[in-house]
């Protein structure tokens, strides 16, 4: 009996909303089933902005999505996401992508599926334009296909170290050299050197300070003057894609204080990125907005 819904109880569940028009109206029919679903994503992401009164000067609400958290979501690789977003945006006309430059996120204004004119379509039926918008400033060119993720701590911590493969694929090489083969590649270190030819030492440090940290064999792990279980400090570190980076390398241009330890501020910038990149840069936005 355990193994069925009675009454109510799928009700207890948090579901995202996908509108039954995206499948419904013939409109919509030459948009892709996974498309839809990350406009459900999208849509899902538009009650956090309004909690948050994430609106520009004209009233409207704009989320922040970047590309590597279409990647998770969708256990899909770089290209597909950025393909999905060009689907929404010029294919279904359901999102407005707006650039800001200097290395931060687009913001992504999610367009009301009722109001899509049959214009729309027609003219995008018409438009031969193929290639994938640049996405240098949202992600790497280091990122692999991300397929086939399971949301456990052990893959997380350790995505190497897990499934039938690992073994043959890691074989010859210790520890270290994993993780710094991880970094460089999750981190898009070499597209950002490429892009930051004047950061390239910077970069070199964080990559460096991730792999000593990952494989401290210390129990508690010092973070802003806190410690920390040596776990929780490297499933955070785990966590951070090329957009981490390009935050903390702006938090570091920005800051006019003496830092007196600079690697001990450095792992805390690290490991508080994916927390507060995206108030961060909401609040950012806002104040422009503000100030226009």
């Amino acid at each position: 009996m355990a193994n069925y819904f009675t009454g109510g109880q799928a009700d207890l569940f948090s579901f995202y909303r996908l509108p039954k028009i995206l499948f419904a109206d013939p409109r919509f029919r030459g948009i892709s089933a996974e498309a839809k679903i990350l406009y459900g994503l999208l849509l899902d992401r538009m009650s956090l902005s309004v909690k948050n009164g994430w609106l520009d000067s004209t009233g409207r609400v704009y989320i922040i999505f970047t590309v590597e958290e279409i990647m998770e979501s969708l256990a899909c690789g770089n290209k597909k996401a950025v393909g999905l977003l060009r689907e929404l945006e010029e294919k279904a006309g359901l999102i407005e992508r707006r650039r800001q430059g200097l290395g931060r996120p687009n913001l992504i204004y999610v367009k009301n599926f009722t109001e899509v004119s049959e214009s729309h379509f027609q003219k995008c039926q018409n438009d031969t334009s193929s290639g994938v918008i640049s996405t240098r400033q949202e992600v790497s060119k280091g990122h692999g296909t991300k397929t086939n993720q399971n949301k456990t701590e052990m893959s997380e911590t350790d995505p190497f170290f897990s499934g039938a493969d690992a073994g043959m694929e890691s074989e010859g090489k210790d520890d270290r050299a994993l993780y710094q083969d991880y970094f460089s590649q999750e981190l898009g270190l070499d597209a950002l050197m490429e892009a930051n030819p004047e950061d390239e030492d910077m970069l070199r440090e964080m990559q460096e300070l991730l792999v000593d940290t990952v494989c401290s064999h210390r129990k508690m792990i010092r973070i802003a003057g806190d410690d920390k279980p040596f776990e929780v400090v490297k499933g955070q570190l785990m966590k951070l894609n090329s957009d981490h980076i390009r935050f903390v390398l702006m938090c570091l241009k920005e800051n006019t204080t003496q830092v007196r330890n600079m690697r001990q501020y450095l792992l805390a910038s690290l490991y508080n990125a994916p927390m507060t990149m995206h108030n961060s840069y909401a609040a950012r936005v806002q104040h422009d907005l503000n100030a226009k």
